[in-house]
């Protein structure tokens, strides 16, 4: 990226130094700098680095996400600096070094099981992280048990390596946290679509690892309801695995409950809006 006329009447006042360190980290593949990027790029001290990010922040070449953390604004975002990078990259570098996958709603829409799309990025921490918002977009960080923590993999969007749930974690993450993907409802949908994309058996085997069984309550109950096919043994095995307590199947409603003792649930959600899951598609 050379600085030329064309440059100068899109954002005035960018110096050929300037110019030569956005070339130099583009070149580089990076689109997500810190100060030391800065500094390893121009050979100059620490402070001075901080400057210079100082002034492109103000130019609008740089845009702040987070403390010491900025996105390269490029060309192609015009005069308004209107760009950014795809949302789980963004995810990723806010997560730093902290562990972190990306989850729950984010990762159905990733595999193609909700046709919504959020308009928060959810991601999965076993630290605290502070939620916030780049470019209109929010990003949710949910603390997770460390028992919780598993059933990951690489996922490679250009050169940038982000870490999301795998197809099963991501069913029983929603499982487990229906209030994070747009309800029970929503859940039973991806669920329905996702049913000849999935492993049962791992589904399971996941869900006794969470160590929650409220995870299989709410799998059997949708499983019956949706009449989705599985083998007898699997589905007795989810049945001698639920415990002797009652759970809600949608989390946070409390209204309308009636007793479903099979699975031991409060089913506070209308049969009828499940149903129409199947008539839908």
């Amino acid at each position: 990226m050379s600085i030329t006329k064309d440059t100068q009447n899109i954002r005035k006042g960018l110096s050929d130094r300037e110019a030569i360190l956005l070339s130099t980290l583009a070149k580089d593949g990076k689109s997500i700098i810190e100060y030391n990027d800065v500094s390893n790029a121009l050979q100059t001290t620490y402070p001075n680095a901080r400057k210079i990010v100082e002034r492109l922040t103000k130019k609008k070449w740089l845009i702040k996400i987070s403390k010491g953390k900025y996105l390269i604004s490029p060309l192609s975002a015009g005069t308004k600096s209107e760009y950014t990078e795809h949302e789980f990259v963004i995810a990723s570098n806010l997560a730093g070094k902290k562990s972190y996958y990306i989850a729950y709603w984010s990762a159905l829409n990733h595999y193609g099981y909700t046709e919504q799309t959020p308009l928060t990025v959810f991601v999965a921490t076993n630290s605290r992280i502070a939620n916030t918002t780049v470019h209109g977009v929010k990003y949710r960080f949910i603390t997770i048990n460390k028992k919780k923590f598993f059933g990951t993999k690489n996922h490679f969007i250009g050169n940038k390596k982000i870490i999301i749930s795998d197809k099963n974690k991501t069913i029983v993450d929603a499982l487990d946290h229906p209030e994070y993907c747009g309800g029970i409802e929503e859940v039973a949908k991806c669920l329905w679509h996702a049913k000849e994309d999935i492993s049962f058996d791992t589904i399971i085997k996941y869900s006794k690892k969470m160590q929650n069984s409220t995870i299989i309550k709410r799998l059997g109950y949708l499983i019956d309801v949706l009449e989705i096919k599985i083998s007898p043994s699997l589905y007795n095995q989810m049945l001698n695995s639920i415990g002797s307590g009652r759970s809600l199947l949608n989390h946070h409603s409390t209204k309308n409950k009636k007793s479903n003792l099979k699975w031991k649930l409060f089913v506070n959600t209308s049969i009828d809006t499940l149903l129409e899951i199947k008539s839908a598609t």
